[in-house]
């Protein structure tokens, strides 16, 4: 029963009410209601006199006279019922517009049912001359024949461009896309000028790439041949995005075409990437350097319409996405820090592959951050270089989704899917990117459909996976050439001009080539040269032989502990926050500050001295162990009140993140890159949880400062040590962290001491340069009634890399027991039990990298010892043994640790205790002594 058979029977109320509805949110309605009051909308407009339908009583009820009689009236009603299917009609081309266009440049689409024929929505030929006034509702000046409007919809959503928006909830969005694709039908409108400079751009990207494939045959370089449109995409992006307010750009995107933008949008200079392409050292030989595929650049360029832009391209690795999570926390990083917080100052733009935005998990992290409160950066412009066989696979085999943009649907962001080819129709739908993100600082999506001419890399043979495609691709022209044609036939240039822009550019790419031969040692730009001018790379032994001054005024440092520990008196908290902020001042008091405290003090003092703070990841505000409280909330408003932000005008922000650690990393590992001022820092509600970000620990924050010459001061809080909970959460995996340490890339520290923490955060920030700390955080020793410290620790002290046992008579000491973080307080207790005086325990509170003056000044001291003892409560096979094995390897050193496993602990309380009893048995020799584990040379 279709809806006009059923609509005498439905109860009349119900038909008032979804009409009102309608008239405030009409997007709210299910798609045929809304479609039946747009049509009763027309009729009452149009046929309502003439008709003698148009309803006699108040509004509310008209829907329902108007329903009515539209079944049961004669010829007029048979007008207004066609009216309606042709309102279904336009409908159906907004949503389902985007499956019937000539997007794909190489291959015949999908096909889709139902199709668009007039013959679905219950009209026929015999109509196709009949006039319609719901045409205007198209953008159509008046009535319409139907052939008429449907020539108008093909032109707006089925032709060179598909545009999908009807999935938006926001109506004034979708209304505001609506108007902007009803402009020209969705057609650029291009002055000869600009046309010209759209075919130098394009003419830039095929003979760059045309030139290296015939000077580096086979060599990799993952070319943009076949998505070529992209170059003036990104000029055009940037023109657009500069006229509407933008100042500076933020680009991301893995290889295929990077050479290309490097070249043609960043102005990296051709003679610099040829000389790469002879594979020469860098200058400076502490530098690695990476392959010219991954290397990023910063550029000031002043775009056709004379605005100057600053512009920057950020260094990735080949783990796809990931760069996009770093290019989203650099911008937030520059609008916090350099913009005051106009988001429409700084614009993100990241490229994706189509198989990589489709496969990739980071890629959904990243999108569920749009709209969050610590991590928005006023939407991002999305571009799909869509080659259509992903990596080397067909596309049928890389998602289930209708489209690679689909991810777009989740935060109700519109996608135009273009074909490259057409690099008019590129031009226009990167110019409603650049106007939507600018009206409504939202994410928006560019599918750009080409193909890839050559394989993966350009000795790929890409006829294996897809045959038939390539016999296509190798007789298919290349958007230059397209648009030569086409700009010839409109007369805007002549062939005589195309043929010298040609020739010029040749003899610049060989002058270029020659040019490169003359380069000795290749040299590497540092990203984001500007913003790090103050603080130069630290060289060798910057860390480990630092002595940097944290010390802080101890009377200042008592106000700060009391004003970050008072509540406001006309604020109600909860009892259990009150109590826990009483006695923070009673700590004060008493002379004795426990892990937080100590904690929110290097904040405070850090904030009063010009840097800021930013801290991000799950429950951070409160700490996973609610031992933070950095953020507090009335009992009756929830109203927030940080203690922190009041301290002085310098920023202090924190922020529950979502359920991320790959995506929320990335992000702030970016944030810190831009921001060398703020101590930035990113918590994993358990130590474990940074398996899930390994990606961005593995390629950036251990590898960034050799490959790319980027410095980062990014922290890593870890919870770490084994206290009987179970494999999961036990350790953060301190192992892998010393695997990857060398040449002072990071800092690993496992800190027992309030004060070494406090001076430890400090000392992050008085470095002259940047450096990542790898902080192995506690939890039992959170409140542990010996981790505490004295105010004048923290004011007069400084970072203690090793802490030395203060009870050892060092005449006494035969036992020498190095160790780090919580094992050493379960040691210590077996040892006043003991009273023992023989054994001492030295903890190395800074692991990577080790001062080895101080460690040989430990060995001197305890010169009389006749073992040497290395003691973990990580199975053999983890933790720091296999680090501590290669820097002492020359020394009789024993082991005491669990046996090695396939798990950080066991899951039964009973065996961890058995386990911990037994180190500590070992170490004290209360039990059999240990097995002998020596250290051979």
């Amino acid at each position: 029963m279709d809806k006009f058979s059923f609509l005498n029977a439905v109860h009349a109320q119900l038909i008032d009410d979804m009409y009102a509805q309608y008239q405030k949110y009409p997007d709210s309605l299910e798609p045929s209601w809304k479609s039946f009051f747009q049509g009763f909308d027309f009729a009452l407009e149009y046929y309502g006199e003439d008709g003698e339908v148009a309803p006699s009583q108040p509004q509310a009820s008209a829907p329902v006279q108007y329903a009515q009689q539209a079944v049961t009236s004669g010829a007029v009603s048979e007008d207004i019922t066609k009216e309606f299917k042709v309102v279904n009609l336009i409908e159906a081309y907004r949503s389902r517009g985007h499956l019937f266009t000539k997007t794909n440049p190489v291959r015949e689409r999908r096909h889709y049912f139902p199709t668009l024929d007039i013959e679905n929505f219950g009209l026929s030929k015999d109509d196709l001359n009949k006039k319609f006034n719901s045409a205007t509702q198209t953008g159509m000046p008046g009535p319409a024949t139907l052939q008429e409007i449907i020539t108008h919809l093909q032109n707006i959503y089925c032709d060179s461009i598909g545009v999908e928006y009807m999935h938006i909830q926001n109506v004034e969005e979708k209304k505001w896309i609506m108007e902007w694709v009803n402009v020209n039908e969705n057609h650029p409108k291009l002055s000869a000028e600009e046309k010209t400079e759209i075919l130098f751009k394009l003419n830039q990207a095929v003979a760059f790439e045309n030139y290296l494939h015939t000077k580096f045959v086979g060599q990799k370089r993952f070319s943009l041949e076949g998505g070529e449109s992209l170059i003036p995409a990104l000029d055009q992006l940037i023109t657009r995005s500069s006229q509407l307010g933008v100042d500076e750009v933020v680009l991301g995107m893995a290889h295929r075409g990077r050479l290309n933008v490097l070249t043609n949008i960043f102005q990296k200079s051709y003679k610099q990437i040829f000389s790469e392409f002879e594979g020469k050292e860098f200058e400076e030989d502490v530098f690695s350097g990476d392959v010219k595929y991954h290397l990023g650049s910063s550029k000031k360029i002043t775009t056709a319409n004379g605005e100057e832009v600053r512009i920057n391209l950020t260094p990735n690795p080949s783990h796809l996405e990931t760069v996009a999570a770093l290019v989203e926390g650099i911008c937030r990083a520059k609008v916090d820090n350099v913009y005051k917080d106009d988001y429409s100052k700084v614009l993100p733009i990241v490229i994706h592959g189509d198989g990589a935005i489709a496969g990739q998990g980071i890629v959904y992290e990243i999108a569920q951050m749009m709209n969050l409160e610590g991590y928005r950066t006023g939407g991002t412009v999305h571009i799909v270089v869509n080659n259509q066989v992903s990596f080397t696979t067909n596309f049928l085999d890389a998602r289930s989704s209708v489209y690679c943009t689909d991810i777009a649907k989740v935060t109700d962001s519109p996608v135009m899917h273009i074909n490259a080819d057409d690099v008019e129709a590129v031009v226009h739908a990167i110019r409603f990117a650049a106007d939507f993100r600018a009206k409504f600082g939202k994410d928006v999506y560019i599918d750009l459909l080409g193909y890839r001419k050559y394989g993966h890399n350009e000795g790929d043979e890409p006829r294996f996976t897809q045959p038939n495609l390539y016999k296509t691709i190798s007789k298919h022209p290349n958007p230059r050439e397209i648009y030569k044609e086409l700009l010839i036939k409109e007369n805007v240039v002549s062939d005589d001009v195309l043929k010298k822009m040609e020739q010029e550019f040749k003899a610049l790419l060989d002058e270029n080539f020659d040019a490169s031969k003359e380069i000795e040692r290749n040299t590497m730009d540092i990203f984001m040269k500007d913003d790090w001018t103050d603080f130069p790379i630290g060289g060798k032994g910057a860390v480990a032989n630092s002595t940097i001054d944290t010390k802080f005024d101890l009377e200042k440092l008592k106000e700060l502990a009391i004003k970050i520990s008072t509540l406001p008196a006309d604020k109600k908290f909860i009892n259990k926050i009150t109590r826990l902020f009483e006695n923070r001042i009673k700590m004060v008091e008493n002379n004795s500050l426990d892990w937080a405290v100590a904690e929110l003090l290097a904040y405070a003092t850090l904030l009063t001295e010009g840097y800021n703070v930013r801290i991000s990841g799950e429950d951070v505000e409160r700490g996973t162990f609610s031992h933070r409280h950095a953020v507090v909330k009335t009992e009756d408003t929830e109203e927030e009140y940080i203690p922190l932000r009041h301290v002085n005008e310098q920023r202090f922000d924190v922020y529950n993140s979502h359920l991320s650690e790959y995506g929320v990393l990335g992000f702030d590992y970016g944030y810190a890159m831009a921001a060398p001022k703020t101590l930035t820092i990113w918590e994993a509600q358990f130590g474990d949880f940074t398996n899930g970000a390994q990606i961005i620990v593995d390629q950036y924050l251990v590898a960034a400062e050799e490959k790319w010459k980027i410095q980062n001061g990014m922290v890593m809080m870890l919870p770490h040590g084994s206290e009987g909970q179970g494999a999961e959460h036990s350790s953060a995996r301190l192992e892998r962290f010393l695997t990857l340490s060398a040449n002072e890339n990071i800092i690993v520290a496992n800190i027992t001491s309030p004060a070494n923490y406090f001076h430890l955060l400090r000392r992050q920030m008085k470095f002259g340069f940047r450096k990542p700390l790898v902080i192995m955080t506690p939890k039992s020793l959170l409140r542990h009634p010996k981790v505490v410290s004295p105010l004048e620790d923290l004011a007069n002290g400084s970072f203690q890399p090793i802490l030395d046992d203060p009870t050892a008579d060092p005449t006494k000491v035969e036992r020498l027991v190095l160790c780090t973080g919580k094992l050493y307080f379960d040691l210590l207790a077996k040892k006043e039990e003991l009273n023992d005086d023989k054994v001492a325990l030295v903890r190395l509170e800074q692991i990577y990298p080790l001062n080895m003056d101080n460690v040989n000044a430990i060995f001197d001291k305890y010169k009389n010892r006749k073992d040497l003892i290395w003691a973990q409560e990580e199975p053999e096979n983890m933790g720091a043994w296999s680090y501590i094995l290669r820097n002492f390897r020359n020394m009789d050193i024993q082991l005491i640790s669990p046996v090695a496993s396939g798990t950080p602990a066991p899951g039964s309380h009973k065996m961890f205790e058995k386990n911990q009893t037994k180190i500590i048995n070992d170490v004290f020799q209360t039990d059999d002594a240990p097995a002998k584990r020596p250290v051979t040379a």
